[in-house]
């Protein structure tokens, strides 16, 4: 079989699951002369400088992280082979205070001092690193001072100059020789050819340290654009190093960030090594997805190639376990399987091995000095700073960074054209579990140190203030809410509140949940989410409520500027016509907030509320994720409760959004307004409901699918099965067809609704009419005659409803004795309407 023939065979049939056993079996020798060699490949990712198992915030061992206990399982995985390699797939040199130290003290600024990373990793003789994303935080000069101290090559392959040579800024692709032997005790040389890759969004995240120096292309077409030149190059092994989710199963998108997906259907590579989300594979991680677009989990393939994904900040060590036989002079991978082997038990949290102690001796004077370097007095809090319920409440972890960035901004405009521009501030919850358990702020009220404003603000952002109009905060705010599942008001059971906190769809990043201070407003989740994780519009919903600013509805052509970090102002939602930045800041938003609390000297950074949920109706259940620690404060906070800790460490909690008392007012329905009671009563519960502005709009016209919606949302209707009417919304379905199963609207044709048709106003007392008689349980028979002079006007089809209406003073007739059966009805009058239901 040739060689590219037998390729095919194997990965279609893995693909299909036909494979045979995944423990390779040494009697393949027996029927045939060819050579045969097992080749393990070993993967970390994401390590984001965590060298040591310990927590510099909490100052104690952390045995869930570290490269010291991944470094024993790499020894230990090493022993178990005679053939074997080991590759780093980036995210390396930031993400925790040793990356900090390491730049704000200038350590590598001394000739000869090498990045803490390095003195561990050079000790573990890595064979290949590719570069990450957070590699280019601190810019290209940076960069290259750190990549010195590293005693194994880097590559990528989609990181081009800027200057339209197309030509490869760093090293596309490696060939390693490697010696090995074949299971019969032979040497041979094999030739590993490494290719990397990186989200091609580096050029916006760090826009300020790459636009003009360098530029990227997209993952799958530089895979297909450099595989075929690896294996003229004379590889005989192509592993592809990711760093990259997994990306969509479903569709490829030219430029994704997530593409490890697409990359295993590009023909040729034998392993993929991926990260940059934070998961492992394979694991429960992707339990939705096993056995579907063809990833096996228990093979851990992805269209038949073994493909692995080591979590993050060394909790595990990603295996792939080749296995190779020459066949005519020419190695060919026939078989091939990956795991994910972690460093403790994720039930318990402890250590499954122990720590290296050569690396813990290597980086000692380095993790002493981070020690002290985290120590350092800043100022005090007079209240506790937490973020257990961040995703769920107005947070004090929050609060902080928006109080520091606001005013910030408000004192950077003094003197310029922006001043005068009223300033809000836009920040989102960096921890809130996303890394694990420990994944979350606790600052006890006390002394604040620079380990604590660095558990507040996790990344090395530099400070931007976009400015944009009112409708544009709305549509920034209506991304951030697409955190929550839609919620069924209805449901009996309990329903999870906050997706899970991943990057990959159906998830949705805590750091994506940009609260905004400077207003006011409330989300309302019992409306489907109008934009998915990656701000495409997916609904013409609308959850954002209520937007007030200085007390008053948002005017929504009113600018605005918004104070945020480069990686939110660079988004769609910031910058939505590509120059709304108008503050490009070269201080970081960490140094912003360090300075903010030396001003202050003592803080007391409380949440002020300016969020919240449109209270919903009805007895629901609602719990989210959050870690055990955060029980405390839980019976601190009237809304929250705690309710278990589960088998994967997480507690579960329940979060209170149930209908209130309060009244509900817009400001367009003034006191006096002569449906001002009707509206109050509807709105405050919850059956109708303002604009996105806060305004009401009571003398707006009204269409058919609202009327209905009214009707369903008064009489508490729920729907069974689907209408028949093609032409209503996805948004609007569920309740034109609660109405429809229950005989209150009927369609213009068998299939037909016209739902964005105004309602006139015989419709409206026919729909009314059946809404009473549901109600009551009995068909309703008028018996007078109507007054109207009009009457004749009234269709025949809808004489009895009109007539019925008027003798249940459901509706009444128009000055000058007149039905006005073709009229249309305005929102306050579809409120009187459907008040007298009661």
């Amino acid at each position: 079989m040739k060689k590219n023939q037998k390729q095919w065979w194997l990965r279609s049939a893995l693909g299909l699951g036909l494979a045979a056993s995944v423990v390779f079996p040494s009697a393949v020798t027996a029927e045939t002369d060819e050579d045969v060699v097992d080749l393990r490949l070993m993967e970390t990712t994401d390590l984001h400088s965590h060298v040591m198992n310990y927590d510099y915030f909490y100052g104690q061992q952390d045995d869930t992280v570290g490269l010291v206990n991944t470094a024993t399982l790499i020894n230990k995985a090493r022993d178990e082979v005679s053939n074997s390699l080991l590759f780093d797939n980036g995210d390396l040199i930031q993400g925790n205070p040793m990356a900090d130290y390491v730049v704000d003290r200038n350590v590598l600024h001394e000739e000869g001092n090498i990045h803490p990373v390095y003195k561990a990793m050079n000790l573990l003789d890595y064979d290949a690193g590719n570069y990450g994303n957070h590699e280019f935080n601190y810019g290209l000069d940076f960069l290259k001072k750190a990549m010195a101290g590293s005693d194994f090559p880097y590559v990528n392959a989609n990181v081009y100059q800027a200057d339209g040579s197309d030509e490869n800024y760093f090293d596309p692709y490696v060939i390693l020789d490697r010696e090995v032997v074949d299971q019969d005790g032979e040497t041979h040389t094999i030739k590993v050819g490494v290719i990397g890759f990186v989200p091609p969004q580096i050029m916006t995240w760090d826009k300020d340290h790459l636009e003009g120096r360098v530029t990227t292309h997209d993952l799958k077409e530089t895979a297909e654009k450099f595989i075929p030149e690896m294996k003229e190059a004379g590889a005989d092994v192509v592993v592809g190093i990711a760093h990259s989710g997994l990306g969509s199963a479903e569709e490829y998108v030219k430029g994704a960030e997530n593409q490890t997906y697409q990359l295993s259907t590009v023909d040729g590579f034998d392993a993929l090594l991926f990260g940059h989300s934070h998961q492992t594979f394979p694991s429960e991680d992707y339990a939705s997805l096993d056995g579907k677009h063809h990833i096996d989990l228990s093979r851990g393939t992805i269209n038949g190639v073994p493909t692995t994904q080591a979590g993050f900040w060394g909790s595990d060590l990603g295996i792939v376990d080749l296995q190779l036989e020459k066949t005519d002079g020419e190695w060919d991978v026939v078989q091939g399987q990956s795991e994910a082997r972690p460093i403790y038990d994720s039930e318990t949290g402890e250590a499954l091995v122990d720590p290296n102690q050569e690396i813990v001796d290597a980086v000692k004077h380095d993790h002493e000095e981070t020690k002290d370097y985290v120590a350092t007095p800043v100022g005090e809090t007079e209240t506790p700073l937490y973020s257990y319920f961040s995703q769920v409440l107005d947070d004090p972890t929050v609060q902080i960074v928006n109080d520091a960035q606001k005013s910030y901004i408000e004192t950077y405009i003094q003197g310029t054209e922006l001043e005068g521009l009223p300033v809000l501030s836009a920040a989102a919850p960096f921890k809130a579990g996303r890394d694990g358990i420990g994944d979350y702020t606790d600052i006890p009220a006390g002394g604040l140190a620079i380990k604590d404003t660095t558990s507040l603000y996790k990344y090395p952002n530099t400070v931007r203030a976009t400015k944009i109009n009112g409708a544009q905060v709305i549509e920034w705010l209506e991304w951030s809410a697409g955190q929550f599942n839609q919620i069924d008001p209805a449901a009996e059971e309990a329903q999870q509140l906050v997706k899970e906190n991943t990057s990959t769809e159906p998830g949705f990043p805590s750091y994506n949940f940009d609260v905004m201070d400077g207003l006011t407003y409330q989300i309302d989740v019992t409306e489907p989410a109008r934009y998915n994780n990656d701000g495409e519009k997916i609904h013409d919903s609308h959850r954002i409520m209520n937007v007030e600013f200085n007390g008053e509805p948002i005017d929504l052509e009113q600018e605005f500027l918004v104070a945020t970090n480069n990686y939110r102002a660079s988004s769609k939602f910031a910058n939505p016509d590509g120059d709304n930045v108008v503050i490009e800041s070269p201080d970081e938003n960490r140094q912003v907030l360090v300075n903010y609390i030396r001003e202050n000297g003592t803080i007391n950074p409380q949440a002020d509320g300016n969020w919240s949920f449109a209270p919903i109706e009805g007895d629901v259940t609602l719990t989210f994720e959050s870690s055990p620690e955060g029980q405390g404060y839980a019976e601190e906070e009237e809304k929250v409760t705690y309710l278990e800790t589960q088998s994967n460490g997480f507690a579960q909690y329940a979060v209170e959004l149930s209908e209130t008392d309060e009244t509900v007012s817009f400001p367009d329905v003034p006191e006096g307004y002569w449906a001002e009671d009707e509206i109050k009563a509807l709105a405050t519960d919850g059956v109708i409901k303002g604009y996105p502005n806060g305004n009401f709009g009571p003398e707006d016209k009204l269409t058919r699918v609202q009327f209905a919606m009214l009707l369903t949302r008064e009489l508490g209707l729920t729907a069974e099965g689907e209408s028949p009417f093609k032409d209503v919304p996805e948004r609007y379905q569920e309740e034109v067809t609660a109405a429809f199963e229950h005989g209150i609207v009927k369609g213009v044709s068998s299939d037909r609704f016209d739902p964005e048709a105004l309602i006139n106003r015989e419709q409206m007392a026919a729909m009314v009419v059946r809404a009473y008689e549901y109600q009551a349980g009995e068909d309703y028979v008028p018996t007078g005659d109507l007054p109207y002079e009009d009457q004749n006007q009234i269709r025949i089809g809808f004489v009895d409803e009109v007539a019925a209406a008027y003798e249940l003073e459901l509706m009444i007739g128009i000055p000058g004795n007149k039905f006005a059966p073709k009229g249309t009805a305005s929102r306050a009058e579809a409120a009187t309407v459907v008040h007298r239901l009661r």
